[in-house]
């Protein structure tokens, strides 16, 4: 059986460090995992500073988004939160206003892969049509975006990223505005170069093939 308070605590840890980042700045943004035993969500309350955010300060809500543990409401962008767990296969849920992710989506229809690392969060990634926050059409909008990969960016507003865990999910916004940062900064020098299908395919290839990504014993000199 989960602990509650366990994972209360780890969505509390996870706010602070992507404050700690830059990612979540005041109240904006907001944290969620999924209760695996229960299906619960266990997610940052409203108006909570995140780089302040203690176990008491992360709500429990049912799939319905009805508050079940907790002294207080949840995010108004449960229903984000909720919409995008209830399409599957996702464990945890972030939603920032990283800055370069936030400007990328006020400019591009997409964010075209510009490095390798990218294809970690499923290549190219859609910026999801404008509408307001808290509402179920940008619920609906950010989830439609997300079909095939963990992270999408929002017109005007910011970023999702998911994972099949918390630390996943933190890591993807990481990489992610990572990537925004580079064409932002790329863009300066001149026009970016993108990595075509061909490139892409290349990559999951030699990735593949290489193991890449894990640890390995070395191997000995003959």
């Amino acid at each position: 059986m989960s602990d509650v308070g366990a994972l209360r605590a780890e969505v509390a840890r996870a706010s602070r460090r992507l404050a700690a980042e830059g990612l979540l700045i005041g109240t904006a943004g907001n944290v969620s995992v999924v209760d695996p035993d229960t299906g619960n969500l266990v997610v940052t309350a409203t108006g909570v500073v995140l780089a302040e955010c203690a176990d008491e300060h992360v709500s429990v809500v049912d799939p319905r988004g009805r508050l079940v543990a907790g002294d207080l409401e949840p995010t108004s962008e449960i229903g984000l939160h909720l919409s995008v767990v209830a399409a599957g296969g996702v464990g945890a849920v972030v939603h920032t206003h990283a800055p370069a992710a936030t400007a990328v989506g006020c400019v591009r229809d997409s964010l075209p892969v510009i490095h390798y690392q990218q294809l970690l969060l499923g290549g190219e990634i859609p910026v999801a049509p404008y509408a307001t926050f808290g509402t179920p059409e940008l619920a609906a909008a950010v989830s439609r975006t997300l079909i095939g990969r963990s992270a999408a960016l929002m017109a005007n507003h910011g970023a999702v990223t998911t994972g099949g865990s918390l630390d996943k999910a933190v890591e993807n916004a990481l990489l992610l505005e990572w990537c925004c940062r580079l064409l932002i900064d790329s863009s300066v020098l001149g026009e970016p170069r993108f990595l075509d299908e061909a490139a892409q395919t290349a990559v999951v290839e030699a990735a593949i093939a290489r193991n890449y990504g894990t640890t390995r014993p070395a191997q000995e000199e003959n």
